[in-house]
């Protein structure tokens, strides 16, 4: 059989043998570490959980990876994850610095065209993003809100304590 389709079963066995202790060493590091280090609420916290798929992968396929160095990459990875997050709860300078915050994008059924614009967000992605939640008329929104990590809030008018959630949003 071609060497490109198939290396031997040695292969494979390094495969499945490294893909087990590895995946098992991930899951007590990342049980170890708590919630928080897979909850993707910014942009850093999705870097980290892509490079720890990355590193898994490299351990399983890479033979030039020896398991204990890509366990000790990803140990790196998640005590670099809390430290930065332990710190940003502490640092409000450092929170600013990893963590966009949230960008109002509609208010009151008015959209604001000047978040959309630093948000690098359409007109024709909001309304995307309005019919997604049901919604057939804008004025029906009280806010419309980019969270840090990516995902949009459509909070309806009416909704108890709306001016709580967007209280100081709007630039």
């Amino acid at each position: 059989m071609a060497e490109w389709i198939f290396h031997g079963w040695e292969q494979i066995l390094r495969v499945i043998v490294v893909g087990v202790l590895g995946y098992a060493a991930m899951v007590l590091i990342l049980r170890a570490s708590g919630k928080r280090t897979l909850a993707k609420l910014n942009a850093f916290d999705l870097v980290v959980t892509v490079a720890l798929g990355s590193t898994l992968a490299s351990i399983l396929l890479s033979e030039t990876v020896a398991l204990s160095e890509g366990v000790a990459a990803i140990a790196t990875l998640v005590a670099c994850q809390y430290a930065v997050a332990l710190a940003s709860v502490r640092s409000r300078r450092l929170a600013r610095l990893v963590r966009s915050e949230p960008e109002l994008l509609l208010r009151g059924g008015e959209i604001c065209p000047g978040a959309l614009h630093r948000a690098r967000v359409s007109e024709a992605d909001l309304r995307a993003v309005l019919r997604t939640e049901g919604v057939a008329d804008p004025g029906d929104v009280a806010a419309v809100i980019l969270e840090s990590d990516g995902t949009f809030s459509v909070i309806e008018s009416g909704t108890p304590g709306t001016g709580e959630l967007t209280e100081g949003m709007l630039r």
